[in-house]
């Protein structure tokens, strides 16, 4: 392994893809990253480690189950286990910019930018007042001009409690700053199916329209050269995530040169609603779900799980994700369009765990996919939480996975 250090980091690769200005050293220090380069399609850009083991570990759902437990004499390998490191995929253009501000968390001060004030949206944006007393501003975009107006009127005539936290002021957002921010968040949505209609998969029928919408976006960040977090809420979110990472990695030829955003800039959120849906009809059939988990996509392929490991119930399984898959459309039959629950558990509540570092549900960037499970913003980049899940609940994370993976998004 060759050492060097750079921006008082140590850079360690096994061949040379250093910065310029990096100069040799003869030991490592923290903070620790890996550089390597691999394919910026199918490849991880930027996450962190516990093991000399997960840096070279074949990406698949089997990173979510911890490695087997090797004894080493490793140096380098006890180094790691007791200090932590980060993977850094050189492939993209902008990992070392990005990687400069992962090691350099904010705790509070943060901007965020809302784009769609639609019923999520408005959801998402009141939930960020009231919760998010990190976030110094929420500054919001909507085509509709004075829907931006409004809530920057009535959110800022929110009384404040008695605990003295602090609560962030709404902004109405000018375009050439939309990406002025730590967090961009797109909650704006087309082609939603009108209540009483016949589509069943309600999210997939959203695709197309909202890609194109999407697509402005991603190339607007591309063109900001953003450093902050893309969060995805608009459905489908796993989908929708893997478009933003393609689209903002493609030039203007239609040629992937990776000057976009790294894979895990982008997350999407909706499966905290599914984690939430779960245990409500736990509840209502009289099963445990304290150690619960959903996996996979939000919608058509989500796995709910009574519990990954010992205990694990294949039958009750399948009857909690068929409940949970379909809980929207019971609330549509009511004569409603189910954005309440999106809005707050998928959105508000997971977006800041994000920004206090905390264990969240999300889809992240897994082998060329975007696969929703549980994880966390450390210092060192995105950790994926590692823990035992049965042979036979792995199998379904294997399908699930897989489908995304053989999605057409030409």
């Amino acid at each position: 392994m060759i050492f060097k250090r750079w921006n008082e980091l140590c850079l360690c690769a096994q061949e040379d893809l250093f910065p310029a200005d990096a100069w040799s050293i003869s030991e490592p220090f923290a903070p620790l990253v890996f550089l390597v380069r691999r394919d910026g399609l199918t490849c991880r850009g930027l996450y962190a480690v516990t093991s000399l083991a997960e840096v070279y570990e074949e990406e698949s759902v089997r990173c979510l189950t911890p490695l087997a437990s090797q004894e080493s004499d490793d140096a380098l390998d006890a180094f790691v286990r007791a200090n932590g490191a980060t993977v850094l995929n050189t492939t993209f253009v902008s990992g070392f910019d990005v990687l400069k501000r992962y090691l350099q968390p904010k705790r509070t001060g943060f901007r965020v930018t809302l784009v769609g004030l639609g019923d999520v949206g408005g959801t998402v944006l009141t939930g960020l007042k009231l919760l998010g007393h990190e976030i110094d501003e929420v500054a919001v975009f909507d085509p509709n001009e004075a829907m931006c107006r409004r809530y920057e009127m009535e959110l800022n005539q929110v009384l404040r409690e008695r605990d003295g936290l602090p609560m962030p002021r709404v902004t109405v957002c000018r375009e050439e700053d939309l990406f002025n921010c730590d967090l961009f968040v797109f909650t704006a949505s087309r082609g939603v199916p009108a209540l009483g209609s016949a589509v069943k998969d309600v999210r997939m029928a959203q695709f197309e329209a909202n890609r194109a919408m999407l697509d402005v976006y991603a190339k607007k960040a591309r063109e900001a050269g953003f450093r902050g977090q893309f969060c995805q809420v608009s459905d489908p979110v796993d989908h929708l995530s893997r478009e933003v990472f393609l689209r903002s990695n493609r030039n203007d030829d239609g040629v992937y040169d990776f000057a976009g955003l790294l894979p895990e800039q982008v997350q999407g959120f909706g499966l905290g609603v599914m984690a939430a849906r779960a245990a409500y009809y736990a509840e209502k059939e009289g099963v445990s779900f304290a150690d619960g988990r959903v996996y996979g996509p939000h919608g058509q392929g989500l796995i709910v799980a009574n519990c990954p490991s010992n205990g694990y119930d294949d039958a009750i399984s399948r009857r909690l994700t068929d409940l949970t898959r379909t809980a929207n459309l019971q609330v549509r039959d009511l004569g409603f369009k189910p954005y309440i629950a999106p809005g707050l558990s998928s959105a508000a509540v997971s977006l800041l765990r994000l920004l206090r570092g905390e264990t969240h549900y999300g889809a992240v960037p897994l082998q060329g996919a975007y696969f929703g499970c549980t994880s966390r913003m450390t210092p060192q980049g995105l950790l994926l939480q590692r823990e035992n899940i049965c042979e036979e609940l792995l199998d379904r994370l294997e399908e699930t996975h897989r489908a995304l993976r053989e999605f057409d998004y030409a």
